[in-house]
């Protein structure tokens, strides 16, 4: 794997992963369009990493303060049950249909054109609702909403979903506003992104070799930078400008991933 190629496909990682325009189905077709093929897509999730420890970062005082108030905050607890909870039903479906994720969905270009082209009409719909929403902080969610979160969190097994697109939405329909709903998904992330990454790794070891740690590397640290300014921005860009834009830049790429799929196969 050339170098450029691993730096392209990270800053891809950390540039599309917190934002509702599936990071796994840029990844996918530009390692396609690229003749890049990493064996069992290893390394798409393992540059995730880089991702993980952007969010670390970025709240790392926020998450170190609610750590301290966990014995003595009931609040900080139900907060911290309630990801957990939200966190279940992606680690049960993505342990049980990993397989067939990574062999059958995560090989189907057309199928992520579709999904991404899918989720453009549908944050464009979402967009224009008006919602009255009833938890404005992370804290407010309760445990039972935060389970119907999940639930559309697995909807982003599907590449070209994506994972904090599904995960925003069922936020909004379940409650909360816009900007909440997108704090939640970065913690969501967490875990999720979190075992995912454990997941593939215990899966596709044998597959590893030293050559493959200098791509990753750069890879990582690629995903890892644009990550910290992604997380550290979105938050403020969805709440002034919702999701039009990146539902007009899902619909963009979509459909150019289709034509070029024609064009070139």
């Amino acid at each position: 794997m050339a170098i450029w190629q691993a730096l392209l496909l990270g800053f891809l990682e950390g540039l599309t992963e917190f934002l509702p325009v599936s990071s796994t189905g840029h990844l996918l077709l530009a390692g396609h369009f690229l003749g890049f093929d990493s064996p069992g897509k290893t390394f798409e999730v393992l540059i995730q990493l880089g991702a993980i420890l952007a969010v670390v970062v970025v709240y790392f005082q926020r998450l170190l303060q609610m750590a301290c108030a966990l014995p003595t905050d009931p609040g900080v607890r139900r907060f911290v049950l309630a990801v957990l909870v939200a966190f279940l039903p992606a680690a049960v479906i993505g342990a049980a249909a990993h397989d067939f994720i990574k062999d059958v969905l995560f090989e189907t270009p057309k199928l992520i054109c579709l999904m991404l082209i899918l989720g453009g009409l549908v944050l464009l719909a979402v967009d224009k609702l008006t919602f009255s929403p009833r938890y404005h902080d992370v804290i407010e969610i309760p445990t039972s909403r935060a389970f119907g979160i999940g639930l559309f969190q697995c909807l982003a097994m599907i590449p070209g979903v994506s994972r904090s697109g599904s995960t925003i939405v069922g936020g909004l329909l379940l409650g909360a506003d816009k900007r909440t709903a997108a704090e939640f998904s970065f913690f969501l992330a967490m875990p999720t992104m979190a075992g995912a990454f454990a997941l593939d790794l215990y899966k596709n070891w044998e597959r590893l070799s030293v050559s493959d740690a200098l791509p990753i590397g750069v890879g990582f640290v690629a995903a890892f930078v644009t990550g910290v300014v992604v997380v550290k921005y979105a938050l403020g860009f969805i709440g002034r400008h919702g999701f039009s834009p990146f539902a007009w830049w899902r619909i963009a790429v979509g459909a150019l991933g289709l034509a070029a799929l024609v064009i070139y196969g």
